[in-house]
């Protein structure tokens, strides 16, 4: 355990020395980021300050924009038509989305069915918070980066209240954090070149489409194991691929005492490192990590849902750090997120301790599949907004976008419905066992 400690300890003390090699380098020239400072009507030109610097530079409006696209003193990040002549514009993304109250109160109630799943099926809950930031507006990577920011307390706290239920493999934890946080490095390059070069849409557009196949492939695969547990009414039993992964000798061997499980560290090196890179590029990491452990190292659906969080804390402190650096992180959203699901992480930490390990997978496929048509159905206009397909006509883009936001509602809404249902059933059962044992005891 100590040598172990010490391998940990070196990878946290040599990343901050090699992480400007993982920085995705500077913006292309056809990519701005600041705030306008001026527009000039009848001109048709804004004056524009780029972040970081004091330079001040004249940019021309693009032919199908307005003098009202440009939005005075706020964060943007703009777009250059290099083909249309020298500093036109060709697109604006708002970096940071206004405040409404509206807003706010969605923010609270997405944050508090996040905190359900978190503390329930033990990822940070991002594969429906990222969506669910978008569906309101914000870009891509803001909220990725957001997400990422609010995931470690909140991590916390469930971790904490899962170790206390004995249910956490601290050691699990901490040999696949030592991994992921590489992985998060390589992400946050991957996330910030894709932004630099290709702007929020192509942003939008990543982190939909690997939302899309990942929870897909994931999430049906989940779903089966999920119906063959619930129908045949049997325990979950340790899959062929980890006993396989439990027969490699490959030193140094460790035993993971709460998971009950001893493997070669080899084994999570890749289940860390997937873990960290989808962690940092789409905010998600937990339905990676959660069915890796199951499904690859053998932990059980309650152990592997624990051991996650902690996962998540480390991974999200270190990726906090990186993203804070990039200015790509939107405090109010960190704050409103997190205030709704400290609360709903603690409420779900408590459901585990009543259902059986296959309503735990039920949950995690059902609203992975869910959200995968949410964010499908936003392709479409991505695609569009580059260029890469034909501006979609008003009707259809209307539709998408309601497939999308509905779909997001009845994520929510069947994430939160199952987690208390089976919490309500569970400690029902609970009582009356309890009462049953009490009228034996009592002759």
């Amino acid at each position: 355990m100590k040598k172990l400690l010490l391998i940990i300890l070196g990878i946290f003390l040599i990343l901050p020395m090699v992480s400007p090699a993982f920085a995705g380098g500077p913006p292309p020239k056809d990519v701005l980021k600041g705030v306008f400072l001026s527009v000039d009507d009848g001109a048709r030109t804004a004056a524009f300050k780029k972040a970081g610097s004091e330079e001040t530079m004249q940019l021309v409006l693009g032919a199908a924009m307005k003098p009202g696209d440009v939005r005075v003193n706020k964060k943007v990040m703009v777009s250059l038509d290099k083909h249309a002549g020298e500093n036109v514009i060709k697109s604006i993304d708002i970096m940071f989305m206004d405040m409404k109250v509206s807003k706010i109160i969605s923010l609270l109630i997405i944050g508090l069915i996040g905190g359900l799943l978190s503390g329930f099926i033990g990822s940070g809950g991002a594969f429906v918070l990222t969506p669910a930031m978008m569906t309101l507006g914000v870009p891509g990577a803001i909220a990725v980066a957001s997400n990422m920011c609010h995931k470690f307390p909140k991590a916390m706290v469930g971790a904490y209240k899962r170790y206390k239920y004995g249910q956490a493999d601290i050691k699990l934890g901490l040999v696949m954090a030592a991994t992921a946080i590489i992985g998060v490095q390589i992400g946050i390059k991957i996330q910030k070149y894709i932004l630099n070069h290709f702007g929020n849409a192509g942003s939008n557009l990543y982190v939909s489409f690997i939302f899309m196949i990942v929870l897909v492939f994931v999430g049906g695969y989940v779903l089966y194991d999920a119906y063959k547990l619930s129908k045949g009414g049997e325990e979950a039993k340790t899959s062929k691929l980890a006993l396989r992964m439990q027969q490699i000798k490959i030193p140094p061997m460790i035993h993971f005492k709460v998971a009950k499980i001893t493997l070669s560290a080899w084994v999570t090196i890749p289940v860390g490192l997937f873990t960290g890179m989808l962690a940092a590029t789409i905010a998600v990491g937990g339905f990676i990590g959660v069915p890796g452990m199951i499904y690859v190292c053998g932990a059980s659906a309650v152990v592997a849902s624990a051991t996650e969080l902690i996962i998540a804390f480390i991974m999200g402190a270190w990726g906090s750090i990186q993203w804070g650096l990039s200015g790509l992180i939107d405090i109010r959203l960190t704050l409103l997120i997190l205030a709704g699901s400290l609360i709903g992480v603690q409420l779900g930490a408590l459901g585990t301790t009543y259902v059986k390990d296959y309503m735990i997978k039920l949950v995690m496929a059902s609203t992975m599949l869910i959200v995968a048509v949410s964010r499908g159905a936003k392709i479409p206009g991505y695609l569009a907004d580059l260029n890469l397909l034909a501006p979609l006509k008003p009707q259809l883009s209307h539709t998408l976008g309601q497939v999308s936001f509905w779909a997001l509602v009845a994520a929510l809404a069947s994430a939160g419905l199952i987690i208390t249902v089976a919490m309500m059933r569970g400690m029902a059962q609970a009582k009356l066992e309890k009462r049953r044992e009490e009228i034996i005891s009592h002759g």
